[in-house]
C-alpha cells in the first residue's frame, strides 16, 4: 500500500495522519522512498513519525522476559552485563508505568527504550529498505556514499537505473520463494510460479494449488537445490528452496 500522500505533522493527527501511517504496522516490509536531492531531512522525519505509531525499522525484538504478578515485589535478573540498564532504573521505569509486582530477565544488553517497548507491548518490528530516486542529479561521490548506506538501494526512476537490484532487494526482504510445478511426462511450467514464503515445505506447496490435494498425497520428486540429487522423491515435510521444481504424485 502506498503512503504517498503523507500529511506534514502526523504525530499531531492533523488530516488523519496518525492513522494513514499506521497502516504500514501490517506491512510485511516499509519501502521508504526518499529524494536524493533532499539529503536526509526526508528519512529521518519518516522515521520520527513511525516511531510515533509504534513502528520499529530494522531492529528485533528485544530479548527480555517481563511479566506482571499480582504480588512479590519486582523480581530482577540477568544472564549478560548490562551497560545501558540498572535494576535501580529498570524499577523507576516500571514505578511510573504504576507497576509494582513483576518479573524482570534481560537476556541481552538493552536501552532503557527497549525495555520501555517491551512494558507497552504494542510495538512492531519489520524491515525496511530505503530507496534514493534521482541518483542522476547528484554527484557520483553522494551516489557511492549513499549506496553503502545499511538496507539502502539507490535508483534513478527517470533514467531506469538500478531498477533491477531493488526488485531483487525487495524479493530478498519479502523473504519470498518461487516453486515451479511440473506434470509427469512434461516439461516444468516456468511461466507460471507458486510464490511462497521461505522456509515453506511441500504441504504448503499442496495447500496452495488445492486444499485438498495434501490428504490425497503419496509422494513429490523434487529436482533444485533443496535436494541432494534431482529428482528426489520427499514427503509433504520437505523444505522447498527457491526456484525448485515439484512434481506431486497422487495416491
Amino acid at each position: 500500500m502506498s503512503l504517498c500522500n503523507r500529511v506534514p505533522s502526523t504525530c499531531p493527527g492533523k488530516g488523519r495522519g496518525r492513522q494513514v501511517i499506521a497502516v504500514a504496522r501490517t506491512a510485511d516490509v516499509v519501502i521508504m522512498m526518499l529524494d536524493a536531492t533532499k539529503g536526509e531531512v526526508q528519512r529521518s522525519l519518516l522515521e520520527k513519525e513511525l516511531e510515533s505509531v509504534g513502528i520499529r525499522l530494522n531492529k528485533h525484538k528485544p530479548n527480555i522476559y517481563f511479566k506482571p504478578k499480582k504480588g512479590g515485589g519486582i523480581s530482577f535478573n540477568s544472564t549478560v552485563t548490562l551497560t545501558q540498564c540498572s535494576e535501580k532504573l529498570v524499577q523507576l521505569i516500571l514505578h511510573e508505568y504504576k507497576i509494582f509486582n513483576a518479573e524482570v530477565l534481560f537476556r541481552e544488553d538493552c536501552s532503557p527504550d527497549e525495555f520501555i517497548d517491551v512494558i507497552v507491548g504494542n510495538r512492531v518490528y519489520m524491515p525496511c529498505l530505503y530507496v534514493y530516486n534521482k541518483i542522476d542529479q547528484i554527484s557520483m561521490e553522494e551516489v557511492d556514499r549513499l549506496a553503502r548506506k545499511p538496507n539502502s538501494v539507490v535508483i534513478s526512476c527517470g533514467m531506469k537505473l538500478n531498477l533491477d537490484y531493488l526488485l531483487e532487494m525487495l524479493w530478498e526482504y519479502l523473504a519470498l520463494t518461487c516453486i515451479y510445478t511440473k506434470k509427469r511426462g512434461q516439461r516444468p511450467d516456468f511461466t507460471d510460479a507458486i510464490i511462497l514464503r521461505k522456509g515453506a515445505s511441500v504441504e504448503h506447496v499442496c495447500h496452495r494449488i488445492h486444499r485438498s490435494l495434501a490428504s490425497q498425497f503419496k509422494y513429490a520428486l523434487v529436482w533444485g537445490t533443496s535436494t541432494k540429487y534431482s529428482p528426489q522423491r520427499v514427503g509433504l515435510t520437505h523444505t522447498m528452496e527457491h526456484e525448485d521444481v515439484i512434481q506431486i504424485v497422487k495416491k
